[in-house]
């Protein structure tokens, strides 16, 4: 049978992988992510993927203070396939990436161009290639909604929270995970929780404590 180009599948998933390093930004399993690139070193990492098999990583460093242009990074990440692209006026790329797998760093590799490679590890999470998304969610849709809709409102996000009742809750836990304003080891323990419930519970946790945080933080003193 021949390979489906639309259709990424576990063996396919190259050991060496060009990574995109980026705090605060995490590409969960069957997620969307939209990414502007303008580095020089990231538009080649763009080519480069697009001129192969459309395939990297995005990773966050772990201290973006330290190591220079080679920040110290995670240990997991995700590796994503470019979906849709698109060039601007300004010599940028608009890309959309969709999440595959996750992935454990093994070792750095030489870099190319500029960017990062990394030798990684995805059997610990092969799973995310069989059930993009973590399958099914046995949780409180009016739960996460009323969580969400304090969170929204104490950060004052622009949100539109009924454009997202259409979709079922394990993308809609994905989404939110990607999308909503945490600290880097708050996206980190989301992007590592290792069934869909942890990360359903993980995520209702901070959007609980962060809709607190803000509240205690504008009261009077």
């Amino acid at each position: 049978m021949p390979k489906d180009p639309f259709v990424t599948r576990y063996e396919d998933l190259p050991e060496i992988l060009p990574v995109f390093p980026l705090s605060q930004v995490i590409l969960l399993p069957g997620g969307r992510l939209p990414l502007n690139v303008f580095e020089p070193r990231y538009l080649a990492l763009v080519q480069a993927a697009l001129a192969q098999d459309r395939l990297f990583g995005m990773i966050q460093p772990h201290d973006e203070e330290a190591g220079g242009d080679a920040p110290p990074l995670y240990s997991v990440g995700s590796v994503g396939r470019i979906v849709h692209f698109s060039e601007t006026d300004a010599r940028q790329m608009f890309v959309v990436l969709q999440g595959i797998c996750r992935f454990r760093v093994v070792a750095e590799a030489p870099p190319q161009e500029g960017f990062r490679r990394l030798r990684v590890d995805y059997a610990p999470f092969r799973e995310d290639v069989a059930v993009p998304g973590g399958g099914a969610l046995d949780a409180s849709r009016e739960h996460i909604a009323r969580v969400l809709k304090r969170f929204v409102e104490a950060h004052a996000l622009e949100v539109d929270l009924r454009a997202l009742d259409s979709l079922a809750l394990p993308s809609l836990v994905a989404t939110l995970s990607m999308a909503l304003p945490f600290e880097a080891p708050e996206k980190q323990a989301l992007l590592e929780a290792p069934t869909l419930e942890r990360r359903y519970a993980a995520l209702c946790a901070l959007m609980e404590m962060g809709a607190m945080g803000s509240a205690a933080g504008d009261a009077p003193q």
